[in-house]
Formats: C-alpha cells, structure tokens, sequence
C-alpha cells in the first residue's frame, strides 16, 4: 500500500517536469504579484516592511490555487481517476498522494521563491527562518484544503469559478496566523504562539481533509 501511494507521487511529479506549466505559472505568479506591491504602495521602506508578511501570504495562497483546478480535473477528463481508485488504495489516500504531489510541486518553489522576495519588501533576515516556518506548514494548510475543495466541485460546472469561493474562508486562518508570525517575529514579540496554531491547523487538517477529498473522488468517479 505505502509503495502504491508513493508511486502516485512519484507519478505526478514526473507529469509536473514534462509539463511543467502549473508550476511555473504558479511561481511566477507569485513573484510577479509580490513585485508589482511595491509600484503600488511607494518606495517607502517602512511601509514594505510592515505590509511584507500580508503581501508575501497573500501571493502565496493565490498562487497555490492555480494548479488545484487540474488537480484531479485531468484523471477526471481522460478516465484514469478510475483506474487509480482501483489500484487497492482508499480513495482518502489516492486524494492525500495528490495533495502530497501537489505540495511537492507547488509549495516548495514558492518556499524558495519567498526567500528573496522577502529581502526585495525589506523583511530582516532574523525573520526569515519564521517566514520558511510558516510558509511551510501554511503551504501544506493549502496543499490539503485545495485539494479537498478541489474533490468536492470535481466534475460540477463552473468548478474553477467555485472552487475559490470554498477554500478562501477555509485558509484565511492559516493567512493570519502566518502573517502574524512573521508580524511578530519583525516587532520582537513572541511568535511562537501563532506557529503553534498553524500546527495545530496542519494537524487537524491531515487526517480530514484526504477523508472528505476521498468521498468527493469516489461520488465524482460514480
């Protein structure tokens, strides 16, 4: 079973280095929203610094949401959806193996793409663990909560246009805490407390999230 999950992991990754046009869209998305914030709001370095965590959380959920309308909406189209869910695996962990290539293939670039746009808003460099931190386990808040969002409009009309409309209020904690980490972390507060809760987040969200995506796979395949 492990090896079946891994091997639709492995999968996707190879799909996402052929193709690689969710990625990159993502990332540059990121990198060319977080750029024009500064055209906008001056050349104030005070101002950059005190609005970099919102804009940098902000560019990153949004970027995380391109790629999960293809998600499953490709297996769905070609009719390998099908086949995965008849490998063995419960479709809760066929949903986690796409959340988790998902992750992999969106999250961490824009892991390694926060670092110098937040040099670029003026963020210290004391505070750049804390950003890593927080992106880290927010990217994976998103990975699961796309994912999950993306399995309940799999196959419904319009499902790009719902799927934002689902999973935004859904993420919109893990945005605050987030922010507030770094917010804190900049300020010389304790900014443990928010980490803590988007661990929290995280952990409440890996056991539900693959179950409810897994229904949603299973009702989308009937």
């Amino acid at each position: 079973m492990t090896a079946l999950f891994w091997g639709i992991v492995l999968r996707d990754l190879r799909l996402a280095l052929r193709h690689g046009a969710d990625t990159l869209g993502a990332v540059l998305f990121f990198i060319v929203t977080a750029t024009l914030f500064p055209l906008a709001l001056g050349p104030s370095p005070e101002l950059l610094r005190h609005m970099a965590p919102g804009i940098l959380w902000v560019c990153a959920l949004l970027a995380a949401l391109l790629p999960l309308d293809r998600l499953f909406g490709a297996e769905l189209e070609d009719g390998s959806l099908d086949q995965l869910l008849l490998l063995g695996l419960p479709p809760a962990l066929v949903a986690l193996a796409k959340m988790t290539a998902h992750w992999l293939t969106t999250g961490v670039p824009l892991l390694l793409a926060a670092v110098p746009l937040a040099t670029m808003l003026g963020l210290p460099a004391t505070t750049l663990p804390v950003l890593l931190g927080g992106l880290f386990l927010g990217s994976v808040v998103l990975s699961l909560i796309g994912g999950m969002g993306a399995s309940i409009v799999l196959g419904a009309r319009r499902g790009g246009v719902l799927l934002p409309l689902l999973t935004l209020p859904l993420v919109t904690p893990a945005l605050i805490f987030g922010a507030a980490a770094i917010d804190a972390a900049t300020t010389g507060l304790p900014f443990m407390p928010d980490l803590e809760l988007l661990g929290a987040f995280v952990a409440g969200a890996l056991p539900l999230c693959p179950l409810a995506a897994g229904a949603g796979l299973r009702a989308a395949a009937e």
